[in-house]
């Protein structure tokens, strides 16, 4: 019997909150899981950014538990797209050199490893793009006069989008390991 344990992300509190993103992820994880006839151990989510300076395993506390979890199931870690696991090539690339097995449900069960650094890099460019593409349109809100940030006297959304981000994060701790 092939085991795996699954791990699914979302970048922000919103769509933490939301869910969509997640469930979204849940099902492409489990008609995966069901075509390759994988039993999925566990389940780990959280809602960290992907695009982070340094993705590092300290700041993606569910993600750490999930490869335990799965290292010591002899199993892989099974996510929906690679994006979902970094959108660093470094990342991607290290979890690789160390041997920590994961499957890819939208590349498939037999992706080769030049793939993985192939979509790694996509994933990396993709990251890039949405930053651009987000300084462009704030910067052509501020040329159409619109006000950014919060009005003065009130949290800072990024200080208030780190708290709920903690809160999730720290919920998906306790909520994380529930198997299915």
């Amino acid at each position: 019997m092939k085991t795996a344990v699954a791990y699914t992300r979302v970048s922000t509190a919103e769509q933490g909150r939301s869910g969509l993103g997640l469930e979204a992820q849940r099902a492409a994880i489990e008609a995966f899981a069901a075509r390759e006839q994988i039993t999925i151990l566990g389940w780990f989510s959280e809602c960290q950014s992907g695009k982070r300076i340094s993705d590092t395993l300290e700041e993606r506390p569910q993600l750490r538990a999930a490869l335990g979890a799965a290292n010591a199931a002899r199993a892989p870690v099974l996510v929906s797209k690679l994006d979902r696991l970094s959108r660093d090539v470094h990342f991607i690339s290290g979890l690789m050199a160390h041997k920590v097995p994961f499957l890819v449900a939208e590349l498939g069960a037999d992706v080769d490893p030049f793939m993985l650094h192939l979509f790694a890099a996509l994933a990396e460019k993709e990251r890039a793009m949405i930053s651009q593409r987000t300084k462009a349109a704030l910067a052509a809100l501020k040329a159409r006069g619109v006000k950014l940030g919060a009005p003065a006297g009130t949290a800072r959304p990024d200080v208030a989008a780190r708290w709920e981000a903690y809160r999730l994060r720290k919920e998906s701790v306790d909520i994380g390991q529930v198997t299915a």
